[in-house]
């Protein structure tokens, strides 16, 4: 059957499919406006993925039609990314009932079970521990047995993929087995700002304050993008305040800890204190090693040990690439109808992952390259030289360094002429806004990370 057809036919369910599709969405949702996500994609459910076709639910033929006509070039997109395969996209009336959002309660409506977001694959037993990331799972586990009693607010803070929004959500549907009828609203920053510019273009900000302000526990992911916008903080402080008040559970997220949040009030940074940060690290060979056949085995797949540990070497910036790296080379596996060896996955199907995680990525290297591009010595990011033309390069060099490596403000500051922590950390921070507004140095920088990681 082509993807031009509607089928009426059922499949089951299976986990590949709905990891695929998990993923396809984080991608889809930054090619269409919320309003657009929200009437068209969210409605959609996953059904299976079989032999390089993916089964999607759709609540009737008009909206099949909609999609193919409208966003199947997206979905396709985003799908094929994922598995790194061309994929065929079936769509299959459901018969189970649907709510567009179309006919969503509107902003502000009262949030008496309000469970939106929350993905109940993330629990805790299906978080994988090891060291860098024991410490902030213990306090989320403390935090779900007894919400609101010692660590309030609790604030996660780690690179992308690495574990936030799962331990998050894994506190928020424990806390859900315990307690069906408690009021939980878990959404991202951006979410939470978009929101409140929509309650104050149609006069229902207070509306919008008893959505949040009546929530039993309260879970905001990527707190840092409210940084910067003033009416935002006002009014996630007060939200926070009286729920901290009426001793409701606050828990957020964010890549990087209060005080390096540039743009965030200080008044904020003194609130997220009051509570317990938490940080995690990238995972060791051990814990990726687990992470990988945890999923094969939720998966029931097969994937020799042997490719595991290759994948668990290679791969080692996140855990979303991690399982990313897995998903292709079981759709490679499932479409070949053969098992993988490491020599496959080496020269065919995680070939461009494994050049992107140039391994051991040093300061040194990041030095010599930002040198080679700014044509500098590299004894003049170390010595206090304030001349934009040497302070400009130094800065783009400790920004790259605090992104693409491990090591800590101190050991950066070593690098670099014995600067202080509170340097890197503003060379950072102004060149990450650089970045984020745009223009010239954005492109800079993603040319240095491209040199840096072809060595």
């Amino acid at each position: 059957m082509s993807s031009n057809e509607i089928s009426t036919i059922k499949p089951s369910p299976n986990p590949f499919a709905s990891d695929v599709w998990e993923k396809s969405l984080s991608l889809i949702k930054q090619d269409l406006s919320e309003q657009s996500y929200k009437t068209w994609i969210e409605p959609t459910h996953v059904q299976k993925w079989e032999n390089g076709v993916l089964f999607l639910e759709v609540p009737d033929r008009f909206y099949g039609d909609w999609l193919k006509d409208h966003y199947q070039a997206i979905i396709s997109s985003a799908v094929e990314s994922v598995t790194r395969t061309k994929p065929d996209i079936q769509y299959v009336i459901s018969s189970r009932s649907f709510k567009s959002a179309s006919v969503a309660e509107p902003v502000g409506a009262p949030v008496k079970t309000q469970h939106d977001g929350l993905n109940s694959r993330y629990t805790f037993d299906t978080f994988v521990v090891g060291p860098g990331n024991r410490f902030a799972h213990a306090a989320s586990v403390a935090v779900s047995e007894a919400p609101a009693r010692n660590y309030n607010p609790l604030f996660i803070y780690g690179r992308v993929g690495l574990g936030k929004t799962h331990l998050m959500q894994a506190a928020a549907n424990y806390i859900l087995g315990k307690n069906s009828k408690a009021s939980i609203v878990y959404l991202s920053g951006e979410k939470f700002t978009n929101q409140l510019i929509s309650a104050i273009q149609n006069r229902s900000t207070a509306a919008f304050r008893v959505k949040y302000r009546n929530s039993d526990v309260l879970l905001v992911d990527d707190i840092h993008f409210i940084a910067g916008k003033e009416s935002t903080q006002e009014e996630f402080f007060h939200t926070f305040n009286t729920l901290y008040d009426a001793h409701k559970q606050i828990i957020v997220s964010s890549d990087r800890p209060p005080k390096e949040i540039p743009g965030l009030e200080e008044r904020l940074i003194s609130r997220f204190a009051w509570g317990l940060v938490a940080d995690i690290q990238p995972p060791d060979f051990e814990t990726r090693v687990a992470i990988l056949k945890k999923k094969v085995e939720r998966e029931m797949v097969v994937v020799p040990d042997e490719v595991v540990h290759f994948i668990a070497n290679k791969i080692k910036s996140n855990i979303r690439e991690l399982e990313g790296a897995l998903i292709r080379v079981v759709a490679y596996s499932q479409l070949t109808g053969s098992v993988v060896d490491v020599k496959t996955v080496e020269t065919e199907i995680l070939k461009d992952s494994i050049q992107e995680e140039v391994g051991n990525i040093t300061i040194d290297r990041i030095q010599k390259t930002v040198c080679d591009y700014f044509k500098i010595k590299i004894s003049d990011l170390r010595v206090k030289n304030r001349s934009k033309s040497i302070a400009h390069p130094r800065q783009v060099a400790m920004y790259l360094v605090r992104e693409m490596t491990d090591h800590s403000l101190p050991e950066i500051g070593n690098y670099f002429g014995g600067r202080g922590h509170a340097t890197v950390i503003h060379a950072h921070n102004k060149i990450e806004r650089s970045v984020l507004s745009g223009g010239k140095i954005q492109q800079v920088v993603e040319d240095l990370r491209e040199l840096i990681k072809r060595g």
